[in-house]
């Protein structure tokens, strides 16, 4: 009887250089996804981003948050932007893509050095802040995109490049779509 081998383990070291040379200034919003429960995921062309709403039509808001002493949403949470860079890099099919859980997907440089805690950013007709609350890699992430994603996201390197993404809240509402700009204020 044959018995199951393991998986190989993938390296994704030969991609740090390229997510690390990732645009600093300015990108294009590639994917926007709201997630109306837990495990949903929409696709969608164009989202309202709201202060209070964070995106609309999103559940981060009905949610709420383990983070937080009454279970609320977590304001500091509110939004994600993941690097396309970096998922292209652990998953080649981009229609798995949206399992990631973020909310706005683009080729900008995410780090710390990039955009500390406070920096803004226009999107669309919208304005959000990055803020302090680091967004670190789960299980859930394990499971859709391998172990060896989550260990390359978490390694010294991939938390100051936030590979894993950028927690913002959102300052001014507006429209965002496809295409828009994603630009340093």
């Amino acid at each position: 009887m044959d018995l199951p081998t393991a998986a190989p383990a993938r390296d994704f070291t030969a991609h740090t250089a390229l997510v690390l040379a990732s645009p600093r200034d300015e990108a294009a919003v590639e994917l926007i996804v709201r997630r109306p429960e837990r495990l949903g995921r929409e696709v969608v062309t164009e989202a309202r981003l709201d202060p209070v709403d964070g995106l609309v039509g999103d559940g981060w808001l009905a949610r709420g948050s383990k983070s937080t002493a009454d279970g609320s949403a977590d304001p500091l949470s509110q939004l994600t932007i993941m690097s396309t860079r970096v998922l292209a890099a652990i998953e080649p099919d981009r229609s798995r893509w949206p399992l990631a859980g973020d909310q706005l997907y683009a080729d900008l440089d995410l780090g710390v050095e990039n955009l500390p805690p406070g920096a803004r950013l226009h999107i669309g007709g919208a304005l959000v802040e990055v803020t302090e609350r680091p967004h670190t890699g789960c299980s859930q992430f394990a499971e859709r995109f391998g172990l060896d994603a989550l260990r390359w996201i978490s390694t010294p390197v991939g938390k100051a490049a936030r590979m894993r993404g950028v927690y913002v809240r959102v300052l001014e509402g507006g429209a965002v779509r496809l295409g828009d700009a994603i630009r340093k204020a």
